[in-house]
């Protein structure tokens, strides 16, 4: 797992680092029309929000709070990839050393009571 650590963690630094960079040249909301109306800034919002989407129903999968799920939705919707390496790693630091990625990607079950 320590791989997908290591990818996770730099999709985190890199994303915090594009973002803060980005947002130093010109403000979110300044971005001018004709990149907000361009034909492949549409396509790119849409592909990335259907992949947004996509990671969600894992992480709904894995979550067994509804309220866990909501906030979640909400932290993908508005963070995008920095939410979403955030519950990777959070993920990946909660399983032991000699995990699968089964254990990464399956829900985990409840232990049995006897």
């Amino acid at each position: 797992m320590l791989p997908l650590r290591a990818a996770a963690g730099f999709v985190l630094v890199a994303m915090l680092a594009v973002t803060t960079w980005a947002s130093l040249q010109v403000p979110l909301w300044k971005t001018p029309r004709e990149v907000l109306t361009h034909p492949w800034f549409i396509a790119t919002l849409f592909d990335t929000y259907f992949a947004f989407l996509t990671f969600y129903v894992w992480l709904a999968y894995k979550e067994t709070s509804h309220l866990a799920r909501v906030l979640w939705l909400f932290a993908i919707l508005l963070l995008g990839n920095i939410a979403m390496a955030i519950y990777l790693l959070r993920e990946l630091f909660r399983l032991p050393a000699n995990a699968t990625m089964e254990d990464l990607l399956l829900r985990q079950k409840p232990p049995q009571t006897a």
